[in-house]
């Protein structure tokens, strides 16, 4: 996704500055061209070694480093950068920047820049609440520049509360997010995932091997493009995306619930959750007891989520519905899409090595009413992405020929 892009990192003096390290080290593993400016003060936190040892390009520092190449390097560095993050940002360097002011070689190359810029604040508390602070990054937003919201915790200096610099995994996300075409920008996606649950008593439960990696990489996928996502979701083990808009649910009829209050506003619909289709149809209030009889629990359906969508889907909306198999599957998914009314459905066969539940990877058909479309083994992300490629080609495709 970052490969052959050109990543500028920004470095001030804070004691955040070693998280860098780490956020450098991911973007070369994503095959990005990185460079690294560090304040001087920033120096006295991590060596500019490290930077060049884990970039393989040179560490800045000096305006004036007699570097002999026939260039200003502050400006080639600032044509060529597609993206900057400083990070950590302390309220000297947020100052200058909000200022214009330009007296060495980040804040020279920062105002030469004229890519995406994000600032990642980092200090005591007391500093960031100051208002000075609190004006100078409202001037800097004033001018495009993205700032990334500090997290609250346990600070270097003792005290507790926001100024903390967020993880490398969090910032690495907001540089992947704004180098990706806004293509759904003013689009609004509701995506489903994981699994739900559905009560026996009130120890065990009925649910399914779903942890909802598929649901959350569609849902991070639109949000990256600029979409506006909400995402219903049931049981899974993964932190949300940043910036989506979460419905957390146990049950299918919480599910239902949730999807049917907001899904008139949706323009794409992907319901990609493992919902049951089958509940207890009496819940015990207590734990049930083991006893040497055999032992049975009535079941009754849940109510179809997909079928209820397909039957109220509003003009203009799109409708994705996922289908896992294990025999059969073209059949049956076409079948599925054809009952629920979706415009497309993506199926894959849990028997496939490298597909379904709990596994990075996925194979799957694109089933519409018109074509299939194969699709090998490949990340998850990289699923989501083809996904919305998809979707989006046939809403236009859909707007041009009425």
């Amino acid at each position: 996704m970052l490969e052959g892009k050109h990543i500028l990192l920004g470095v001030t003096g804070s004691i955040a500055a070693y998280k860098i390290a780490s956020l450098a080290s991911m973007l070369k593993k994503q095959k990005a061209d990185v460079t690294v400016i560090m304040t001087q003060n920033a120096t006295n936190f991590i060596n500019p070694i490290t930077f060049e040892s884990l970039t393989g390009n040179k560490c800045l520092v000096d305006t004036f480093d007699r570097n002999f190449q026939f260039q200003v390097e502050h400006v080639s560095l600032a044509k060529q950068t597609d993206v900057v993050m400083v990070a950590p940002a302390s309220a000297n360097v947020i100052a200058k920047a909000a200022h214009g002011l330009a007296d060495d070689m980040l804040t020279t190359t920062l105002l030469a820049c004229q890519c995406p810029k994000i600032i990642a604040p980092a200090m005591n508390t007391r500093m960031f609440r100051n208002p000075i602070v609190q004006d100078n990054m409202k001037t800097l937003h004033s001018y495009g520049f993205e700032v990334i919201p500090p997290a609250t915790g346990y600070l270097a200096c003792g005290d507790t509360g926001e100024g903390k610099m967020p993880e490398p995994e969090l910032l690495l996300e907001y540089l992947i997010r704004a180098l990706q075409p806004k293509d759904m920008a003013g689009v609004k996606v509701l995506v489903t995932a994981g699994a739900t649950r559905e009560k026996i008593d009130p120890v065990r439960y009925i649910s399914n091997h779903s942890t909802g990696k598929m649901g959350y990489a569609i849902a991070r996928a639109a949000m990256r493009r600029g979409a506006e996502v909400t995402l219903v979701t049931g049981q899974a083990s993964l932190a949300p995306p940043m910036d989506v808009h979460v419905v957390e649910i146990l049950s299918a009829a919480q599910m239902a619930d949730a999807v049917k209050s907001c899904a008139q506003d949706q323009d794409i619909i992907i319901k990609a959750a493992a919902v049951a289709d089958y509940r207890p149809s009496h819940t015990a209030e207590e734990k049930i007891k083991k006893t040497d009889a055999d032992f049975s629990i009535a079941l009754e359906r849940t109510e179809d989520i997909l079928g209820f969508l397909g039957a109220h889907k509003r003009e203009g909306q799109f409708l994705c519905g996922f289908s896992m198999e294990t025999e059969n599957m073209a059949e049956n998914s076409f079948r599925k899409l054809e009952k629920k009314n979706l415009d497309l459905i993506v199926a894959n066969n849990l028997k496939q090595q490298g597909a379904g539940f709990g596994v990075d990877t996925n194979i799957v058909t694109l089933i519409s009413k018109e074509e299939s479309i194969y699709l090998p083994i490949m990340k998850k992300e990289e699923v989501a992405e083809k996904l919305l490629d998809y979707i989006m080609a046939h809403r236009s495709d859909r707007a041009n020929h009425p």
